[in-house]
């Protein structure tokens, strides 16, 4: 009877009773996906980042992009802005949004239900950050003639944000709130080959529908990524994780 209890007061004190809720960016983890009409919405949660994207495939349109640092508590969803392509091409001042916060309310599991989008819609669930590549990824090397550059953290970044099936590329001044440009879509890595499935893509509408295959490995934490650009140019760079 002793021991009963003791096995009963360790579960309870390291949460490890069945009974135990997942904390709320756990739940949150993963993309997830909203569609009205031709219009498609994507949100990627992953290491306390949120991506979200609003697109149209069929008409190869790309309509907005923001994201930036999240956080969960309870059913209200906080957001630390980064980027919004809306406000950046709007002339509202940066100073007004870049790093200002806005709370939505949610409830998930399977389904996610929110106002993210500025009305209450629910979301479908695609992944929840299986695999490897799940995370927000940097550029810090660039092949440049024979020489690799290295590229430290500026506040003028390239952001590599992937769930387990989902990827989106940013180009974003995180100071100024200037936006370079975005794409992203689905993608796969298999046997050293990494491909994107572009759906959308804000400097060339054509490309939304085609692929793109690089060779890529992870070595030492780092993805080591090469091949030829959308514009046919050789690359090779070294992508490392997001730490500030």
């Amino acid at each position: 009877m002793k021991h009963r209890i003791t096995l009963f007061f360790v579960m309870l004190v390291t949460g490890m009773s069945t009974g135990r809720s997942q904390p709320s960016e756990n739940i949150l983890a993963g993309a997830w996906h909203h569609q009205e009409g031709d219009k498609q919405q994507i949100a990627v949660f992953v290491d306390g980042f949120l991506s979200h994207s609003i697109f149209d495939v069929k008409n190869k349109q790309f309509i907005s992009t923001r994201g930036g640092t999240y956080t969960a508590d309870g059913n209200q969803l906080t957001v630390t802005w980064q980027y919004d392509t809306e406000k950046a091409t709007s002339g509202v001042d940066a100073e007004a949004w870049i790093g200002q916060s806005t709370a939505f309310n949610y409830t998930a599991d399977n389904m996610l239900t929110t106002n993210l989008s500025g009305t209450q819609a629910t979301w479908k669930r695609i992944d929840s950050n299986e695999g490897a590549m799940a995370g927000v990824w940097r550029i810090t090397g660039r092949k440049q003639g024979g020489d690799m550059g290295q590229m430290p953290l500026r506040d003028r970044r390239t952001l590599k944000i992937m769930s387990g099936t989902r990827f989106q590329w940013v180009a974003i001044n995180v100071k100024t709130g200037e936006f370079s440009g975005t794409g992203g879509g689905t993608y796969t890595f298999q046997g050293g080959r990494y491909t994107e499935h572009i759906d959308f893509f804000s400097r060339d509408n054509n490309r939304v529908g085609a692929s793109l295959s690089f060779d890529g490995k992870i070595e030492n934490g780092q993805w080591h990524h090469s091949g030829l650009s959308s514009t046919g140019n050789p690359i090779y760079e070294i992508w490392s994780k997001l730490e500030e």
